[in-house]
């Protein structure tokens, strides 16, 4: 309880040099412990790992972040306790895997694409010595949005593709993220008979998964996520009247607490409009999901997308008011 209320502390002002030494410091830890053996009974940490995998439920990603790794660190004395068996081992390092990934998530959420990265390598260690080659691909697929989000869409194909490949042709809920996230990688390079090929791939997958699968968690891949996906996949290919659709259907299935989820969706709608020449309007969409959000969102991925829509308005329109207004909300 003590090192979870001092972590929270040190993320309350934000990704801080203490904050992170702290993240690294719990990241460490595992991947010297991964070499051991781990004990006993791990029913708590897993249950804990699926109700973290429900997202953030309204909460603060920093508060999130912190129990988060506050949780993970309860692992380090599972491996390193000797003799266990190996199915007990498996668990706990199957435990680690989903916990550093969602540590991994909420890290990439917050623009912290160093730290991300970290984390998802240590969650890679985990999984592979697991043996489950959906979670290493739901990983590689997770770890795929990195630099989907941060400006490197091809090298996000590149995971994605090593993701799908290690799902294989099952539809699996690691297979149909994967598909998804190549889908929007090849629509930002500029590949869109990749993208729609992909495309047709995830709804072939999703048509098939099976009711498990389709929960709506970070671990699974349920019918809010797959429109969440097709939305930023069609609005990147152009194609803004099935993206309008997708925009629907998942604002349809988004709770009211989800802040960032909702806002995403609302600036690829702006990013659609002004695709469909209203540039003014475009903006105005922008700034009224941006303002409408808690200051805790308001950054990384969010202020990524937005700051996407922006640099992709021609110069002649930057004398707008609107234009302008969006430029001023997302200045440092």
């Amino acid at each position: 309880m003590k090192r979870r209320q001092l972590l929270r502390g040190a993320l309350a002002t934000g990704l801080t040099g203490t904050a992170l030494t702290a993240l690294t410091t719990a990241r460490q830890s595992l991947d010297q412990a991964l070499v051991a053996d781990p004990l006993a009974d791990l029913s708590d940490l897993e249950a804990a790992t699926e109700t973290y995998g429900y997202g953030y439920h309204g909460q603060p990603p920093t508060r999130v972040l912190a129990d988060l790794v506050t949780d993970f660190a309860e692992l380090r004395p599972l491996l390193l306790t000797t003799p266990q068996p190996v199915a007990t081992r498996v668990r706990v390092c199957r435990t680690a895997g989903q916990m550093a990934g969602m540590v991994a998530i909420v890290l990439h959420d917050l623009g912290a694409r160093k730290e991300a990265r970290s984390w998802f390598t240590t969650a890679g260690r985990a999984a592979a010595e697991s043996g489950d080659r959906q979670l290493r691909a739901w990983l590689w697929a997770r770890e795929a949005m990195v630099p989907l989000n941060y400006g490197a869409p091809r090298a996000a194909a590149t995971l994605a593709e090593q993701a799908r490949h290690a799902a294989g042709s099952h539809p699996t809920a690691a297979a149909t993220l994967a598909a998804a996230v190549a889908a929007r990688a090849y629509a930002l390079s500029h590949q869109p008979d990749q993208a729609r090929e992909a495309l047709a791939a995830t709804d072939g997958f999703m048509d098939r998964l099976n009711a498990s699968e389709r929960a709506d968690t970070w671990l699974t891949h349920g019918e809010q996520k797959h429109h969440v996906h097709l939305s930023h996949a069609f609005t990147a290919l152009g194609d803004t009247q099935r993206a309008r659709e997708s925009q629907k259907r998942a604002l349809e299935l988004s709770a009211p607490t989800s802040s960032m989820t909702r806002t995403l969706l609302k600036i690829d709608a702006a990013a659609c409009a002004h695709h469909d020449g209203d540039t003014e309007q475009a903006c105005h969409r922008a700034i009224a999901a941006l303002t409408a959000l808690p200051a805790d969102y308001r950054t990384g991925l969010v202020r990524r997308r937005a700051m996407d829509l922006y640099n992709s308005i021609p110069a002649q329109h930057h004398r707008l008011s609107a234009v302008r207004e969006l430029r001023d909300i997302l200045a440092p």
